[in-house]
């Protein structure tokens, strides 16, 4: 696969990653979902694809609310990190988002924490839209949260430090 060992293959197993995003908690994560879901009013039956999943926070607080929840990241350390949440409506693969997954089998896919766009080609960035549009059923929805590009370049910090604890990002 083009791209395949590319910095995106380590960089959310790795420790750092979680340590750099460890305000991204439960709280932030049900507020979120609770909005979404007030916004999107899937029915209760939707089946939904949480693409990206990480540790499975979003897919989580999703299955919670009643919905058929599968979650797919490419870190295996994510994947297995989710695991013992599983239940009989809601389950973990691990699986790049650029190959087939379930052709015409969910109501919703949602692509969330700007997720997308780490592949080196064009092609790879087309065929992970078009692969998780195939899995959407006629009429489904992909819900795919991704910065302004020209707002970022126009905010963008040159040069930007953080510590946490004793690493400086």
């Amino acid at each position: 696969m083009e791209g395949s060992g590319t910095w995106f293959r380590e960089w959310f197993s790795s420790p750092y990653y979680h340590l750099l995003y460890f305000n991204r908690n439960e709280n932030e994560a049900s507020s979120f979902i609770n909005t979404l879901v007030n916004h999107l009013s899937p029915p209760p039956s939707s089946i939904i694809l949480d693409v990206a999943c990480g540790k499975g926070r979003h897919s989580r607080l999703l299955a919670d609310k009643g919905f058929d929840v599968t979650g797919i990241d490419l870190s295996f350390t994510n994947i297995n990190e989710a695991l013992p949440y599983e239940t009989d409506h809601l389950r973990f693969y691990q699986h790049d988002m650029r190959l087939p997954f379930s052709v015409n089998y969910f109501d919703y896919a949602f692509n969330f924490f700007t997720s997308f766009g780490y592949f080196n080609t064009e092609r790879e960035h087309y065929n992970a839209v078009r692969t998780i549009a195939g899995a959407l059923k006629p009429g489904g929805v992909l819900v795919l949260d991704y910065f302004n590009v020209h707002y970022a370049e126009d905010h963008l910090l040159h040069i930007s430090e953080n510590t946490i604890g004793e690493v400086t990002f």
